[in-house]
């Protein structure tokens, strides 16, 4: 496929092109948000950016080739998780989500979310707004019973120093943007031994998503992301996802460039194909998704897609 022929532009996200080689049938997009202000924004809330439609969303899935995705409530919208759901219901049984609750709901409330396709709840503890480090066994012992995940984000040092609470909780650990670990921090940072640990004894998932965000220089292209990105696939295939963290808050506030989700799935194309090729592609986008989410079986290619094959 000639990427260029495939020229879309789509909100929140630079250039027009598609990805370079073709991705599997069910490919999911694990971190995603929607944006509305007929909902208001927490307070203290510091991204603010404009609405972001599940329209929008269907647009760049359309571009990438995903057809399944995971909205993530924002830190922007604090507990009121009315947005994301509102886009989950949009999106269909194509879709999951990842709350935000204080531990005060109800069970009645914690199952109305699980009907509506909730599968973990999000502590951010990094940007949000809601909660705080000793929230992480409460939350945890709240949402066990439904199977459901905890997923952080947090600074390296923070994510560290909890490495006692984090081994003992009842639930799986998902970190997103990479765990926030700086490219220059492989290998070197605690926290990065501490989640290849938590990633091989089973206890925990990590998103390759917002690379440009950990990034020194806020861009996916940065060569620094190959070794860190290698370190997780290299550790636990089977417990990798990916995300394109559209439509990239911190960018509409001018924090970095925004970035072009297309060269995102090349450059996670360029780390599998290094990690076995097609078929790691397709564990991080469908196989691992399916577990972690819940999603129906996808069905199987007719022929594999051969990473960065524009054939």
């Amino acid at each position: 496929m000639d990427s260029d022929s495939f020229a879309v532009p789509v909100r929140f996200s630079s250039g027009t092109a598609a990805p370079r080689g073709v991705l599997p049938p069910g490919a999911c997009d694990s971190h995603v948000h929607v944006y509305d202000s007929r909902y208001p924004a927490a307070p203290g809330a510091r991204l603010l950016p404009p609405d972001a439609s599940a329209r929008d969303l269907r647009a760049l899935q359309q571009r990438l080739g995903t057809s399944r995705c995971v909205l993530v409530t924002p830190s922007t919208y604090g507990s009121d998780n009315r947005c994301m759901l509102e886009g989950l219901a949009e999106m269909g049984v194509q879709a999951r989500g990842v709350a935000v609750i204080d531990g005060s709901e109800s069970d009645g409330e914690l199952q109305r979310l699980q009907a509506l396709g909730v599968r973990g709840v999000r502590l951010n503890l990094s940007l949000g707004v809601t909660g705080g480090v000793d929230w992480l066994e409460p939350l945890a012992c709240r949402i066990a019973p439904l199977g459901w995940h905890l997923q952080l984000l947090m600074a390296p040092d923070l994510l560290a120093a909890q490495a006692p609470v984090l081994r003992r909780l009842p639930v799986p650990l998902v970190f997103d943007h990479f765990g926030r670990i700086a490219p220059q921090q492989a290998e070197q940072h605690p926290a990065h031994a501490l989640l290849l640990d938590l990633l091989q004894s089973g206890r925990a998932w990590i998103k390759l998503s917002g690379g440009y965000i950990v990034s020194a220089s806020h861009s996916v292209e940065d060569p620094a992301l190959d070794a860190l990105a290698a370190s997780y696939l290299r550790c636990a295939p089977e417990r990798v996802l990916w995300g394109s963290d559209w439509p990239h808050a911190t960018a509409s506030a001018g924090i970095q460039p925004m970035p072009d989700d297309a060269r995102q799935v090349d450059r996670l194309i360029d780390w599998t194909r290094q990690a076995g090729g097609a078929a790691t592609l397709r564990r991080v986008l469908v196989d691992n998704p399916e577990a972690l989410y819940g999603f129906a079986p996808a069905a199987p290619a007719s022929k594999d897609p051969q990473a960065g094959d524009n054939a």
